[in-house]
């Protein structure tokens, strides 16, 4: 069992599309990443590499057909370790998402239920590309809990005792920083930006269900489709920079410029080898349509950030598609 075989099992050229979906959340929410949003990138790459374990132990019988040189039908590792992999990577997820707060335990809880339920049960069913994408939509939503949770944690004001005259002469102005949202609220904040990576997801789950035998045109040309219209929809429901005062306000030129560029880097990333897909619906474009959909979630996750007014945030996800790229050409994300 060799890191080689492990890199294919995990798939870990993927993992770089995992860290945006918590930073997006954040930036759905109004705030600056800190340590909960960081522990909430954690516990999504957990479940994540729990979800890619346990998705080839699932398909082990399947695989020894359509894949043979994938590491458990190859040998080069085996189906128990491949299980227990499974297990350990979901049990840590939690525990970092544990100590980020109870309500984001919570939705990583139901997290880690959806990847086993669709792995195990729902991926051959209809209901495989929803379950799917709703993992995606959950994650986003667990960075966004955790990174309330964490702000509105802290106190907004402190108090003391104090005599008279203090209380007389302490009459100067005070400003004091606008109190965070409560973790119940950032749930509702976070919806818009998780029901647009929630659809990309569907769309992108159900080009993979053609990916190891190809022969489907409908399946790329409508996700092809929706990812236009996502593109779309990216640019005109933009909230601007006004979320972190708690005013929705008109976004700056530069921000909207950001947020186009942004898009378009979405369109281009997922676009361009979906339309071939729809065109050659063979078996390598198909897969190619597909890595193309999971390499495209950062910019999507990067224009979602850059709507909500974080363009710092936004920058910092889009610095993870050289490096996606460039271990893509070694290890495949399908």
């Amino acid at each position: 069992m060799t890191a080689r075989a492990w890199a294919e099992l995990l798939r870990v050229s993927a993992l770089f599309t995992v860290p945006g979906d918590a930073l997006a959340g954040a930036a759905a929410v109004g705030r600056r990443p800190n340590r909960s949003t960081a522990l909430a990138v954690g516990a999504s790459l957990c479940l994540y590499e729990a979800g890619m374990a346990l998705n080839d132990w699932a398909d082990r019988e399947e695989d020894a057909v359509d894949r043979p040189h994938r590491p458990i039908p190859s040998g080069r590792i085996t189906p128990r370790a491949a299980l227990t992999a499974a297990g350990a990577l979901t049990a840590a997820g939690l525990a970092l998402a544990a100590r980020a707060g109870r309500p984001a335990l919570t939705v990583a809880t139901g997290l880690a239920a959806t990847v086993w339920a669709y792995d195990l049960r729902l991926k051959h069913t209809p209901a495989g590309p929803a379950a799917m994408a709703a993992a995606r939509g959950l994650d986003l939503l667990l960075g966004a809990t955790a990174t309330a949770t964490a702000l509105g944690a802290a106190p907004a004001t402190a108090t003391a005792t104090a005599s008279p005259t203090e209380t007389a002469t302490a009459t100067a102005p005070t400003t004091t920083k606008a109190p965070a949202p409560p973790a119940r609220s950032a749930v509702p904040a976070a919806l818009p930006a998780a029901a647009l990576l929630t659809a990309h997801t569907y769309a992108v789950t159900a080009v993979s269900r053609h990916e190891a035998q190809g022969g489907s045109t409908t399946a790329p040309l409508a996700a092809l489709t929706a990812v236009t219209a996502l593109g779309g929809a990216v640019v005109r429901d933009r909230p601007g920079e006004g979320r972190r005062a708690g005013e929705p306000k008109r976004a700056s030129a530069p921000a909207r410029l950001l947020v186009t560029a942004l898009t378009g880097a979405y369109l281009r990333t997922a676009g361009r080898p979906l339309a071939h897909a729809a065109l050659n619906p063979s078996p390598p474009l198909t897969q190619r349509a597909v890595g193309g959909g999971i390499r495209a979630m950062i910019p999507l996750q990067a224009a979602l950030a850059a709507r909500a007014g974080a363009s710092g945030t936004a920058l910092a996800v889009m610095g993870l598609v050289p490096l996606a790229r460039s271990l893509a050409r070694k290890v495949s994300p399908t």
